[in-house]
């Protein structure tokens, strides 16, 4: 059975009138793991999985956006480790790529949040969910290999070949979201990341192009990627959808 697992999407900035239809429409759709942005993003993530089972929420703190005060993170934490039982891992964090090309921004706030992250989540036994790219990747890595984290997911991750060599050693996870379909740099990484440590996700409700153009992001788009990741890795596609539906499953620790 070509079963298969969303491994990164933001469930709670999709209207709610649409939740049942993304998450029952697709038969072959296990799990959905929703990633939190803020305390209020966290909070409607986990009203959505007290709704649908196969929903699992992480909660974090997105970096691409201007940090909340002392007062307000204080407020963060606290609620998520007085709801960290039911949370499938600790996410979305990381650092602000993205942000910083727009604005001038100190690190350094950014990188003790998620240093308070790193840390917090070997306290709560939770895997991490990030939102790293590029020379900002060589940066987290730092703060893993510091505090001995070995369960990190990097997310639509991109960076220099000497940062996926890394990433590789130290057995990290990278998903692949639907512009593997038709982005040639994303198929290289992906013919290159071993498939043991690869996990797709859609990131929706993002939008996407090529065969996706002026769609809606929605799992099923998955099986166009494993398809391709079939392809790049010359093994039959219901190998691709085993592996990567293992794949996903063990590093969250899922009973699908």
């Amino acid at each position: 059975m070509k079963q298969i697992i969303d491994s990164h999407i933001h469930l709670d900035q999709y209207e709610p009138k649409s939740w049942k239809d993304i998450i029952e429409k697709d038969p072959s759709l296990q799990a959905l793991i929703s990633v939190s942005s803020t305390l209020h993003s966290c909070q409607l993530n986990q009203k959505i999985s007290q709704l649908y089972s196969c929903v699992k929420p992480a909660y974090g703190f997105h970096p691409e956006q201007m940090l909340p005060s002392s007062n307000e993170l204080a407020e963060l934490f606290a609620w998520i480790d007085q709801n960290n039982e039911e949370m499938i891992a600790v996410g979305e964090v990381g650092l602000p790529y993205y942000l910083s090309q727009t604005y001038t921004l100190s690190l350094e706030p950014y990188l003790e949040l998620l240093e308070a992250f790193i840390i917090h989540s070997k306290k709560w036994g939770k895997p991490l969910i990030l939102h790293a790219v590029y020379e900002d990747a060589e940066i987290v890595c730092d703060l893993l290999e510091k505090h001995s984290v070995s369960k990190a997911h990097f997310h639509w991750f991109k960076g220099a070949k000497k940062t996926v060599e890394r990433m590789k050693n130290n057995g990290y996870y990278i998903s692949v979201t639907p512009d593997i379909v038709y982005k040639p740099k994303i198929q290289a990484l992906a013919t290159e990341y071993p498939l043991d440590y690869l996990m797709v996700e859609t990131d929706g409700p993002w939008p996407f192009e090529g065969p996706f153009q002026n769609q809606t992001t929605v799992p099923s788009m998955i099986h166009q990627s494993v398809q391709e990741i079939a392809r790049l890795k010359g093994v039959s596609v219901t190998e691709a959808y085993d592996f990567l539906y293992q794949n996903t499953s063990c590093f969250y620790s899922l009973s699908t």
